[in-house]
């Protein structure tokens, strides 16, 4: 996890992009209610934990570039001896300030009379307006009660959009985010092996997705999304998570899971087949999207723009559907006219970081961005053939194949993060073998 100098140096980079005429106000995630008095565990708000590592709800961080009695304040829930008993115990603003670095706490139901006077003689507010609704209220009161008791200095405050802002700093990885990024990995490689060994014809997509919150929870971890375990045709919904279908002898299984390691994400897919050996066109499938995914990799590269590796997987498949005669014509035309959207419906992969879909512009200026070293990004590409589709010879029905794989730019190429785990038929045949003698 990252140290308490890295989220310093995070808020030091936030304030000189500030500048000295502003202040940044950012809450915690509220707790999210399951039903009735049961709320879902709970989990920080990214850009919230970004700049404090701050774990709790309850609480609001404030920055304030120049301020003589500390540039960072943190408002946090008190002690409460009823709540602790019942809820464990909380970080005080005592804490905050020795664990979390805060130079000023206090307690979060001194905000409203507090923070206004923060804001005095600030022309700008770093803010996400419109990701909290309520909280967007109590700080347009704040700054409506300033202007209109004269206390601000200014006519108006200009709000700039902090999320836009931290955006582009979440985007490139420290050497300590990309170890946290590496460790999600290496524990989701092994969740996706132990899936692997235990799928078998008969069993439900249930069992296997337990294998895998075994293994994460085994680490003290959390799996990052709700796991996709689709066998036949429900491989062929993209984002299948019912998870309720019991396995047929004949077919593949496609896994999308990964876990959070301290905040930071894995996302990996492996497709295999349920009884250990491929069909011959389920592996000519299997080899044409794995070809895509070796041709987008081959890509990676700091001054790559990010689309070339989504080009280049469109091509490579275009041109293997072309081949085992699922698409017919010429391959530049095909692709010209997007003949492989029914087969391939989804962009090649996304940023990856504390959020699964990480923040960060794929186009600048009307352009696709660049990619530089500390980058994290996924690479995913897929063929789906659903049961009917116009034109597909039957024998291609219900197979739907993703392989995906998390990898970092570096200096002079990239990093596999995501290494280990079997991705070729033979590779994943032998290890299926293995684990059956087992």
């Amino acid at each position: 996890m990252p140290n308490k100098r890295e989220f310093e140096r995070r808020r030091r980079q936030l304030m000189r992009i500030m500048g000295d005429d502003a202040v940044a106000i950012l809450p915690a995630a509220p707790e999210q209610r399951r039903s009735r008095d049961i709320f879902h565990p709970y989990r920080q708000d990214s850009d919230f934990f970004y700049l404090t590592g701050f774990p709790e709800p309850e609480a609001v961080m404030v920055l304030i570039p120049g301020r003589a009695h500390g540039e960072y304040i943190l408002f946090c829930r008190d002690a409460d001896e009823d709540r602790e008993a019942w809820d464990g115990a909380r970080i005080t603003p005592d804490g905050a300030c020795q664990d979390f670095g805060a130079d000023d706490a206090f307690p979060i139901g001194d905000m409203d009379d507090i923070l206004p006077g923060l804001l005095e003689g600030r022309e700008r507010i770093f803010y996400a307006m419109g990701r909290e609704p309520a909280f967007d209220r109590r700080v347009l009161d704040w700054v409506r009660h300033l202007k209109d008791h004269g206390e601000g200095g200014h006519d108006a405050h200009e709000v700039v959009a902090l999320d836009h802002v931290l955006q582009d700093l979440r985007c490139y990885k420290s050497a300590a985010e990309l170890r946290c990024l590496r460790r999600a990995a290496e524990i989701s490689v092994q969740a996706h092996l132990r899936a692997m060994h235990f799928a078998r014809p008969g069993r439900m997509e249930y069992e296997v997705a337990a294998e895998l919150l075994h293994e994460f929870h085994r680490h003290g971890l959390e799996a990052a999304y709700p796991s996709i375990v689709g066998g036949g045709g429900n491989a062929c919904t993209l984002h299948y998570i019912d998870n309720q279908s019991r396995l047929q002898d004949g077919t593949l299984l496609l896994i999308d899971a990964g876990c959070e390691y301290n905040h930071y994400a894995a996302d990996i897919s492996r497709t295999f087949p349920v009884n250990g050996r491929f069909s011959r066109e389920q592996q000519a499938l299997y080899e044409c999207v794995l070809a895509a995914q070796e041709a987008a990799i081959d890509t990676l590269r700091p001054g790559a723009g990010w689309n070339d590796a989504h080009a280049m997987v469109v091509h490579t498949l275009t041109q293997g559907l072309s081949d085992l005669g699922i698409l017919n014509g010429p391959v530049d035309e095909l692709v010209a006219n997007q003949a492989y959207r029914p087969f391939f419906r989804h962009r090649t992969g996304h940023w990856l970081g504390m959020d699964v879909h990480d923040v960060g512009e794929y186009r600048v200026d009307g352009h696709w961005r660049e990619l530089e070293a500390g980058m994290v990004l996924t690479v995913e590409p897929g063929v789906y053939i659903p049961a009917g589709l116009a034109g597909v010879d039957e024998r291609w029905w219900n197979i739907g194949i993703r392989i995906e794989d998390d990898l970092a730019i570096t200096a002079d190429g990239y990093d596999w993060l995501s290494r280990g785990l079997p991705r070729t038929p033979r590779e994943i045949e032998n290890e299926m073998a293995r684990s059956r003698v087992a």
